[in-house]
């Protein structure tokens, strides 16, 4: 009787843990760049936020929260992110590290993605239903192998790409607040029946931003009279996107499930456009192609803070399982992310341990530039080109910009940096590019390739519904 009470009281705490597992929610837009909303995502620098976006309620998830200066999404495309931040891996370890289509004709040949995930890969969500949790998965999935509800997903709205954003238009754009709807019923539901709860919202927007609201649309062009069409449409499907994050904080906040519930906002890659702080876009692991906003508010997160340390997507697949009082036994093997719980309990300070100290963004594609490949170590940055075999060097705490390269002024830094590189790339048995033998340098160069994730290599449905 004695050894049963010294047992019951030594389980107790963790009893009240599972308890008080918080509810996640877990929103992902698509094709939003860094200084993409209302809300400056670094506290110094001026261009870290849009002039022409309105983004209300995102100001106010950020002023409840924190704001990591430096976050950065898993890739430069949209497929990629979607299976890590699915897997805890990055994409170069997956073999999936582009969503286009191949290019052909170039000096060298891309390598060819599966494409699919595998069923021999631990979700996420599956993790998080075993350990008792209700999980969904609202909007786009993109990443094939059956749909979520195949991999670990209580509910969702299938095995769903960019085609789905193109079906709906006013009043609904683009599925915003359907998804905003769905997501408001399943916290309902759970809530009732004190169960967590886990939802990721897998925004199709900024997709179809010609689908946006009309009134909104009627706003932007005559707020942004003279500009170019795409640029109005991409400030409309903004705002009505961030009216779609309203609805789900309402909800949240009517079911009285703010203090129990974390809540994160992140983008799938970055997106050039306009006047930009940072260089490069979509399709190259430059900043402008990985830096994204990257919010997070819940318990214990002071409201209005920022944090400095460098933290990737991947990075959250660790985190959702320490909230949810997962034992790091049961993890699977191979994750590349770190626990950014330190983080937010200490405003911001600390860092995050991961299996690598460095950070890898592999792109060894054409599409925004040849192919290429980064490693972020401290302050410094290395871009190596497979082509010409160059390498490109730059310290980000005084050029978030990458205009000043310091290969030839720190030789040592590069060498090191790009021997650190390679020895990722084996170890994860990354796909590289080779030699194209059937080039010819005096054909005519290869039409560029469509922007990721089919995203504009698949075709619009003839007939959208309203």
């Amino acid at each position: 009787m004695k050894t049963l009470l010294v047992w019951l009281v030594a389980l107790l705490p963790t009893l009240g843990l599972a308890a008080e597992r918080p509810n996640i929610v877990f929103m992902l837009s698509d094709d939003q760049s860094w200084s993409g909303l209302s809300v400056a995502m670094h506290p110094t620098v001026a261009g870290s936020k849009g002039d022409s976006f309105h983004t209300p309620n995102l100001e106010r998830l950020a002023a409840q929260g924190m704001r990591f200066s430096a976050g950065y999404a898993p890739a430069s495309v949209c497929s990629p992110t979607r299976i890590s931040l699915q897997t805890g891996k990055s994409p170069a370890a997956l073999h999936w590290t582009k969503a286009a289509p191949t290019e052909t004709g170039h000096k060298l040949t891309e390598p060819r993605n599966v494409k699919s995930i595998s069923p021999n890969e631990t979700t996420i969500g599956e993790l998080l239903q075993k350990a008792g949790y209700a999980t969904a998965h609202y909007g786009k999935w993109h990443i094939a192998g059956g749909g979520p509800e195949k991999h670990g997903y209580d509910e969702s709205d299938g095995d769903t790409g960019n085609e789905n954003a193109y079906q709906f238009k006013d009043p609904n754009p683009v599925d915003i607040f359907g998804m905003a709807d769905r997501a408001a019923a399943f916290m309902e539901k759970n809530s009732k029946a004190k169960r967590p709860f886990f939802i990721q919202m897998s925004w199709n927007a900024l997709h179809a931003s010609e689908n946006a609201l009309q009134v909104t649309l009627a706003k932007y062009e005559q707020k942004l009279k003279g500009e170019n069409s795409k640029r109005i449409t991409t400030a409309a499907i903004t705002e009505d996107l961030d009216t779609g994050v309203g609805r789900v904080l309402a909800a949240i906040d009517r079911l009285g499930l703010a203090d129990s519930t974390y809540v994160i906002y992140i983008a799938d890659n970055g997106a050039s456009g306009g006047k930009k702080v940072l260089n490069g876009g979509k399709g190259g692991v430059w900043e402008g192609g990985i830096r994204v906003p990257f919010i997070v508010r819940g318990p214990g997160v002071k409201p209005n803070s920022w944090c400095p340390t460098r933290v990737v997507g991947y990075d959250l697949f660790p985190t959702f399982c320490e909230w949810a009082n997962i034992n790091k036994a049961s993890l699977p093997k191979g994750l590349e992310g770190g626990s950014i719980t330190g983080l937010l309990k200490n405003e911001g300070r600390g860092e995050v341990k991961r299996a690598r100290e460095e950070l890898i963004f592999h792109f060894p594609h054409y599409q925004g530039d040849a192919p290429h490949s980064a490693i972020m170590l401290g302050d410094l940055k290395l871009l190596h080109f497979y082509e010409d075999d160059r390498d490109l060097l730059f310290d980000l705490s005084k050029d978030i910009g990458e205009r000043d390269d310091l290969a030839a002024q720190r030789p040592a830094d590069a060498k090191k940096l790009r021997e650190r590189l390679k020895s990722y790339l084996v170890a994860v048995d990354a796909q590289l590019p080779t030699v194209n033998p059937d080039f010819d340098p005096k054909a005519p160069a290869p039409e560029k390739g469509k922007e990721g994730g089919g995203n504009k290599g698949e075709k619009k449905p003839k007939k959208p519904k309203k």
